[in-house]
C-alpha cells in the first residue's frame, strides 16, 4: 500500500469499486466541489474553510513541497473522499505525522475511511514517520471509531479549544499511536475480515 502501489482499486462492503490515488493538480476543482457538497454539519468540524479557491491554492502549495501527502478516493470521475498526511519537514517533530480524513456521507460505513486511513499509515511508514496523531472534535464519532479500530488512544482533551464555522466552541480530542502498533492492529483486522461477513 505504499507509493508504488498507487493508484489501486478497493471494493467497499456494498460491492462498489473505487480508485485510491494521490492527488493530481487536475483533481483540485473536483476536491473543492466535494467539500462544497458536504453538509454544513460535516464542514463545521474541519480545520479550514475548504470550499474556497484560496484554500485550494494553499493546499496545493503544501502538496508541492511534500509537507502534505494527499490521497483521494474516486468514484468514477467524482471525488468521494480525501485523506491527507501532514508532516514537519524539519525540527523536533519530523518523526510525527498527522492524518486528516473526510468521506462523503454516501460512502460511509462501507470501509472507505478505514481503507484510506490504513493506506496513509503505510505511506507514513515509507516516509520514516514513527508516530501518527489525529485531531477531532467531540462529536466526530465516526472518525473516532475508525481510528480506534487502528489502535489509536486518546492522548489529550482540550476543552473548548476550537471554534467551528458557526462560532460554537468545542472540545478538541487528540488521539495518537505508534506506527508499529497500528500495523499490528491492521494485520489483526485483515485476518478477521471476510467480505461475506454477515451473510
Amino acid at each position: 500500500m505504499g507509493l508504488n502501489t498507487l493508484p489501486r482499486t478497493i471494493t467497499l462492503h456494498d460491492g462498489r469499486n473505487l480508485e485510491l490515488r494521490l492527488l493530481e493538480v487536475a483533481d483540485c476543482l473536483g476536491l473543492v466541489e466535494f467539500y462544497r457538497t458536504l453538509p454544513e454539519q460535516d464542514r463545521q468540524v474541519l480545520k479550514d474553510d475548504v470550499t474556497t479557491k484560496e484554500w485550494a491554492d494553499r493546499f496545493l502549495r503544501k502538496v508541492a513541497t511534500k509537507e502534505v501527502l494527499c490521497l483521494v478516493a474516486m468514484d468514477g470521475d467524482k471525488v468521494v473522499g480525501e485523506g491527507s498526511l501532514y508532516r514537519s519537514m524539519y525540527g523536533w517533530t519530523k518523526h510525527v505525522g498527522e492524518i486528516r480524513l473526510t468521506t462523503a456521507r454516501s460512502h460511509r460505513r462501507q470501509g472507505l475511511g478505514l481503507a484510506m486511513a490504513s493506506t496513509l499509515v503505510k505511506l507514513a511508514t515509507d516516509l520514516g514517520i514513527e508516530k501518527i496523531i489525529v485531531s477531532m472534535v467531540e462529536n466526530q464519532l465516526g472518525t473516532r471509531h475508525t481510528f480506534e479500530k487502528l489502535g489509536f488512544q486518546k492522548e489529550a482533551v482540550l476543552p473548548r479549544h476550537v471554534k467551528d464555522i458557526s462560532g460554537i466552541k468545542r472540545d478538541l480530542i487528540i488521539m495518537a499511536n505508534d506506527v508499529s502498533q497500528i500495523w499490528a492492529a491492521m494485520e489483526a483486522m485483515v485476518q478477521d475480515y471476510s467480505p461475506h461477513q454477515g451473510e
